[in-house]
């Protein structure tokens, strides 16, 4: 799967998610948190699928350098998004944190799924 069309999923995941449980939420302020925690969650999971294309074409070496460089790099920048959504524009921690790892755990089952089914087609295809 290209990562076009894998980030259209992402995005349409996101959009009619947030849809279903806008009527729940309790004002804007959680709103909003959990907006920014979706394209937090949203953004590392394309950033992922692209690093994982990006490394398949290459060498074991350059794959696992780059999935595990990647995460590294991923996971200080989520950490420093949460810090600075937290401390500088002050969202409700469990709303963001909650919508975070929420998509989070959702698009980390995407992308396996994705790359199981991909296993045995050849990476080579991939755009």
């Amino acid at each position: 799967m290209s990562l076009g069309r894998y980030s259209s999923i992402v995005v349409a995941m996101v959009a009619l998610s947030l849809l279903a449980v806008r009527p729940t939420l309790a004002g804007p302020d959680v709103w909003h948190a959990v907006v920014v925690g979706a394209v937090l969650g949203a953004s590392n999971a394309v950033a992922a699928y692209a690093l994982v294309l990006w490394g398949a074409r290459r060498s074991n070496t350059a794959f696992f350098r780059a999935l595990l460089g990647g995460t590294l790099g991923r996971m200080a920048l989520l950490l420093a998004a949460v810090v600075v959504g937290i401390a500088v524009f002050d969202l409700p921690q469990l709303p963001f944190v909650a919508s975070l790892v929420g998509y989070f755990f959702a698009f980390l089952a995407l992308e396996l799924a994705v790359v199981h089914k991909r296993r045995g087609d050849r990476w080579e295809a991939a755009p």
